[in-house]
């Protein structure tokens, strides 16, 4: 494949990144509406109408398979290419790979979403049409792998910038958690159904080291990518520090695999194996602290671009909750607090601290800074950008607030005793407790859904506005050419 040795912008393989752009906010949009309605069934059950495909356990998986891996997986496929033709000045090794990477992660995510609500699911004891999509999945994944490592490979910079040290270990960490987790035995060649390969507490500790590394590494090293990038090129500053940066990269990836097991304190689990996994988890916060302050620090000399910048807003309120939810998850793999927080609402909300603050806001700022660029023209509305953020803001804030008192609220609840050493409430008063909190959630999420719409269609308007200027373009030259 013959180009120069410095690719120019138009050189780049724009039309991949533009197509996994508007799919992770098509993506983003479904599933975040599907994790509203689910949480309305929470508050209000009569909503769990008697229709299988639509009720509370169904679009559960729906609503965090959308989300997770069609928004945030679609958003590291746009931005991972975009960061990588940039900081290599060269274009993407094959405009069929990627293709392939494209047509391919949006049909798993596609027929995924449609198993759920049909009601096939990964049970780890036995399952049901998962393993030939999870076949799939490998595929695209390895044509993603192979994609990337080429295209650095034939880099213009002698240096691979730190963005692309976090982007490479997202897809070779999830390439491994993705095949060790899904090790299954078909009932036969020509069957879709299987039975898992592990059983017991090692079903469960592998589970949770799938679990925990998938937020380690697709949700928090892939992000970090994007921060890493998108965060000075907005600031219009270096890095803070780049040594940090690799600092950063090395802890973090070392310490992450080891910390899945502090989901399992108090269970079958050795106890020893829960202990070491919350040692390495209170670790964690220095590579995750060091990160956030490098990410930070990096507006210095440029902190009044928060007054007039409202990209740069997403941008660190993203590294604010990707601060706040890094000390908040070491705190609940303390035994102490595990006991109280363990199979509670607490966890809902600190998954959604950082799946909101952390991983959603970093992508709306990166897509805000990229489209633009993508298609050579302003984003339409800036001031839609401010509402948006604010939305959003709002949105997070209620949400987690509420998740706070309905977790805290259920595990003392749960563990009250009277004088006569019965327990103090029931069940039921656990879950009348939790009905408010419930409601609040759900106003939280209609918050942050609405953000996302009016961000679908600021981006929608922007595209528009780049196709007209560019027609607009093209009759200029026309006319001239007929005048000449």
């Amino acid at each position: 494949m013959a180009h120069s040795s410095v690719a120019t912008p138009q050189e780049y393989n724009y039309e991949i990144i533009r197509k996994f752009s508007i799919m992770a906010l098509v993506w983003g949009l479904l599933g975040m509406s599907a994790g509203l309605y689910a949480a309305l069934q929470l508050a209000y059950p009569f909503l769990n109408f008697d229709i299988p495909e639509i009720t509370f356990g169904r679009l559960r998986p729906v609503h965090t398979t959308l989300v997770i891996f069609g928004f945030g997986g679609s958003a590291l496929f746009a931005t991972s290419y975009y960061v990588l033709q940039r900081t290599c000045q060269t274009r993407l090794y094959s405009d069929t790979l990627a293709s392939i990477t494209f047509w391919g992660w949006q049909s798993v995510i596609f027929l995924g979403a449609i198993s759920y609500m049909l009601g096939y699911t990964q049970s780890k004891e036995y399952a049901e049409f998962e393993w030939p999509l999870d076949i799939a999945i490998t595929v695209v994944w390895v044509c993603y792998f192979w994609l990337y490592t080429q295209t650095l490979r034939r880099r213009s910079q002698p240096h691979i910038y730190v963005a692309n040290w976090f982007y490479l270990a997202f897809i070779l960490a999830t390439a491994i958690l993705h095949i060790f987790n899904n090790i299954a035995i078909p009932v036969g060649l020509f069957s879709m159904k299987s039975y898992s390969a592990y059983s017991g507490v090692q079903d469960a500790m592998v589970q949770w080291w799938y679990g925990h590394n998938a937020v380690g590494f697709f949700l928090t090293a892939a992000f970090l990518g994007m921060m890493y990038y998108f965060v000075p090129k907005q600031a219009g500053r270096p890095v803070y520090s780049y040594r940090l940066s690799i600092v950063h990269f090395w802890s973090l990836s070392f310490l992450y695999m080891w910390v899945g097991a502090h989901h399992l304190h108090w269970t079958a689990l050795p106890d020893w194996t829960s202990t070491l996994a919350a040692t390495f988890s209170i670790m964690l916060l220095l590579p995750s602290w060091g990160g956030m302050i490098n990410g930070i620090m990096t507006l210095s000399g440029a902190w009044h671009k928060l007054r007039t910048d409202p990209i740069m807003l997403f941008l660190i309120a993203a590294l604010s909750f990707y601060g706040m939810s890094t000390f908040e998850g070491p705190l609940m793999s303390l035994k102490s607090v595990n006991a109280l927080s363990h199979y509670t609402d607490w966890t809902i909300g600190h998954v959604h601290s950082g799946a909101l603050g952390w991983v959603a806001l970093i992508s709306f700022g990166s897509f805000y800074h990229m489209i633009p660029r993508l298609y050579d023209t302003r984003l339409y509305s800036t001031r839609l950008v401010y509402v948006h953020f604010f939305l959003a803001t709002i949105g997070i804030l209620l949400y987690i607030t509420a998740m706070w008192v309905s977790g805290i609220g259920q595990g003392l609840m749960l563990r009250a005793f009277d004088d006569f050493g019965n327990l103090a409430y029931t069940f039921m008063e656990t879950v009348t407790f939790m009905h408010v909190p419930y409601v609040v959630r759900a106003i939280g999420g209609a918050f942050f859904l609405s953000g996302v719409i009016i961000m679908a269609y600021n981006i929608f308007m922007t595209i528009r506005q780049a196709k007209a200027e560019q027609a607009a373009t093209e009759a200029k030259i026309a006319a001239k050419m007929a005048r000449a």
